[in-house]
């Protein structure tokens, strides 16, 4: 079989609208994603496909700009990509591991269009055809009238029944650290109460004192908690907490690499890993550090950042062929409005989406939405995800002691259809 080469990389940012602006720890999403779509293109014909956050010129430029790195590279050589992009020494100055993660995930796609197999085949081969997910749950605000708004106890539990009933989630995650901790316990004990016996999280960003990870913590010890997810910032920190609340720990900000992993051993701070397939540069980082922690007897979760098809494709398939896959993955995915792959979004089914089974990542790029939505990017741009657009001058504190009001509605103006 002749080899490949690759020929050409671009990249497309697109914003593809929220359901409601979703709020957390350091800020919101606008209303929006922002994401940027790259396609590897082979001399043989072959494109594959990547996504990583965030867009605009820099992020267009940095990724077309490595193709002076990358011309007449075989794709199926995936090691000598991430040494030739991402050397240890050179990444000190020239961050690229979300980069390499899109390059990866295209390689990878054309790699199995290729062959003809999926892309989990190549990585060992699926143990299981579908991932369940987890509710995924944001305050969020709503508009003029109200739709949308999530700030009480009461619109919390309600949002969550009914995604439970839409979609079948039998697990449930709150991301916290916008209002007052013991404003968010009482959201998330109406929350545990309104899904009955089904599985629950709660991840505040790091953004609450060790005093009070430790009142929220022992407040709910008696639900039926998979984990705490970063309470509070640090392995030091988490560390210290597990003496006092008896909650498997879980992070995706900690240990977000190989030498963080190592470190965690070492201190036993965090008892779940979270992979995301982006945060760690690529699939196999990820399998690689699944594989560490089966050894050493830690959990592994796949952790979302926010993604659409392209991405979401990829948390599939590392969750196929990861064995010691013990909980339900997380994903935005239910908050977006639309997605930029063929057929639309893929269907949630008693809480699951099926792995894709066509060659490679199993997905293809709608152009007509790549083009709608790369001119929604170009009309209203970026925004600052670790700022508040219903509190201007804002930014947050670690640990924050800054919270929302619970008591106000807030209608930012965001220039987004909703």
């Amino acid at each position: 079989m002749k080899p490949s080469r690759i020929v050409a990389i671009r990249a497309t940012p697109v914003t593809v609208p929220l359901e409601a602006p979703l709020l957390h720890s350091n800020g919101a999403h606008w209303g929006r994603f922002v994401r940027t779509l790259v396609e590897v293109e082979t001399d043989d014909g072959l494109v594959g496909l990547g996504e990583f956050g965030g867009g605009g010129e820099s992020a267009t430029a940095a990724v077309e700009g490595l193709i002076g790195y990358l011309k007449g590279h075989d794709p199926f050589r995936l090691e000598a990509m991430r040494f030739a992009i991402c050397n240890p020494t050179a990444s000190l100055y020239n961050n690229r591991t979300q980069i390499h993660a899109a390059l990866e995930f295209a390689c990878l796609d054309i790699m199995g269009q290729k062959l003809g197999v999926p892309v989990s085949e190549l990585l060992g081969g699926r143990i299981r055809d579908e991932i369940p997910f987890a509710s995924y749950l944001f305050f969020r605000y709503g508009d003029a009238d109200g739709r949308h708004e999530v700030r009480t106890p009461e619109q919390l539990a309600a949002q969550a029944r009914a995604l439970k009933a839409s979609h079948g989630f039998a697990s449930h995650k709150l991301k916290g650290g916008v209002y007052p901790p013991r404003h968010e316990l009482e959201c998330y004990l109406a929350l545990a109460d309104a899904v009955g016996g089904d599985r629950v999280r709660y991840d505040p960003n790091s953004a609450l004192s060790l005093g009070d990870a430790i009142e929220f913590g022992r407040a709910i010890e008696p639900l039926n908690n998979d984990y705490y997810e970063d309470p509070v910032w640090g392995m030091p920190q988490l560390s210290r907490l597990r003496e006092f609340v008896r909650i498997p720990t879980a992070t995706n900000t900690v240990v977000i690499n190989f030498e963080q992993l190592a470190a965690n051993v070492a201190q036993r701070a965090v008892d779940v890993i979270l992979l995301d397939t982006t945060f760690w540069g690529g699939i196999r980082p990820c399998i690689k550090a699944a594989g560490i922690c089966e050894t050493f007897g830690l959990g592994v979760a796949v952790h979302s950042s926010g993604e659409l098809g392209v991405q979401l494709a990829t948390m599939l398939h590392m969750g196929a062929v990861v064995p010691n896959l013990s909980y339900a993955a997380d994903a935005h995915y239910h908050h977006l409005t639309d997605d930029v792959i063929a057929g639309g979004p893929m269907p949630y089914r008693n809480g699951a989406i099926a792995v894709p089974d066509g060659p490679g990542l199993g997905v293809k790029l709608d152009r007509d939405k790549v083009r709608r939505y790369h001119e929604l990017f170009l009309e209203l741009g970026g925004y600052p995800y670790d700022r508040d657009p219903g509190r201007p001058g804002w930014y947050p504190l670690v640990p924050n002691a800054r919270w929302a009001d619970p008591t106000q509605r807030i209608v930012p103006e965001l220039g987004v259809p909703r």
